[in-house]
């Protein structure tokens, strides 16, 4: 009996490291649009008269792994690409590192997204991982608004 119990309670431990350092190790988290994988805030900016300067968005990614955001980012407008370089910082908390990411949209592209049916970003982690996701529907309408104004 004391076998079977000492068995059992090897195979719980296994099982919960296994558990942990997956978790702890791995982004497993399953989600359709951008929003849903990270808190976003988009702002566009205008000059004193009141004309379209430029945007920008600004990304919170909790993890649970050491991995850094590199500056690379794509953004995908309507399938048509835009490599631009973002400024990143990680900080770190209790459990989690959160990783923020900033960046300016090109001016000639807030033409493209006022119009936008599809936009998508793609940014990389240092671990060789990249996230490719696009933005909903709703959000991007609501961006399209800001851009208005």
């Amino acid at each position: 009996m004391r076998k079977i119990f000492f068995v059992i309670g090897i195979f719980f431990m296994l099982a919960g490291i296994f558990g942990i350092s997956y978790t702890w190790n791995h982004d497993h988290r399953k989600t359709e649009f951008l929003e849903e994988y990270a808190d976003l805030e988009f702002v566009s900016a205008r000059d004193e008269d009141g004309n379209l300067e430029g945007a920008n968005l600004s990304l919170w990614d909790y993890r649970f792994d050491k991995s850094k955001l590199l500056n690379k980012v794509i953004i995908f407008i309507d399938g048509v690409p835009w490599e631009l370089e973002a400024a990143t910082r990680q900080t770190a908390y209790e459990m989690k590192n959160e990783n923020k990411l900033f960046v300016s949209f090109p001016k000639l592209s807030l033409k493209d997204l006022l119009m936008a049916k599809e936009f998508r970003l793609k940014f990389y982690y240092d671990n060789g991982q990249s996230i490719d996701l696009p933005l909903g529907k709703n959000e991007l309408i609501s961006w399209q608004r800001k851009l208005r104004w």
